[in-house]
């Protein structure tokens, strides 16, 4: 019922680009959405968020240029678009769900994808 799949993760070298899918059930419809990321030894960070209607997005100064999230509501999918990947991107990636009727608090995670980025 409440289920969070995050997948298009891998291995690339710097410079390339990925996209990252979480798709959720449909008892997340409604929720603000977001991405975290986590390094080895490093706490979890914020990477990007978007409401549900999708008109606006928020970005840490990290990826800010570089990262587009999105989300396409009628298929119960939200995406992560990186590009110019750096080795610092590297972490694993973490789509959650935002607190009923909050946009910066988060409740729910997937189990995670990886995605490494080499020099």
């Amino acid at each position: 019922q409440e289920q969070l799949v995050e997948s298009g993760g891998g291995s690339v070298q710097a410079g390339d680009s990925l996209r990252l899918t979480c798709f959720h059930t449909r008892a997340f419809d409604g929720f603000a959405m977001g991405w975290f990321r986590q390094a080895p030894g490093k706490e979890r960070e914020f990477v990007a968020g978007i409401t549900w209607g999708g008109y606006t997005a928020t970005y840490a100064d990290s990826v800010k240029g570089r990262f587009t999230i999105s989300r396409n509501n009628a298929k119960d999918t939200v995406y992560l678009h990186m590009s110019l990947l750096k080795p610092e991107d590297t972490a694993v990636y973490y789509c959650a769900r935002a607190r009923a009727g909050s946009e910066s608090e988060y409740d729910y995670w997937g189990q995670g994808t990886q995605v490494t980025v080499s020099s």
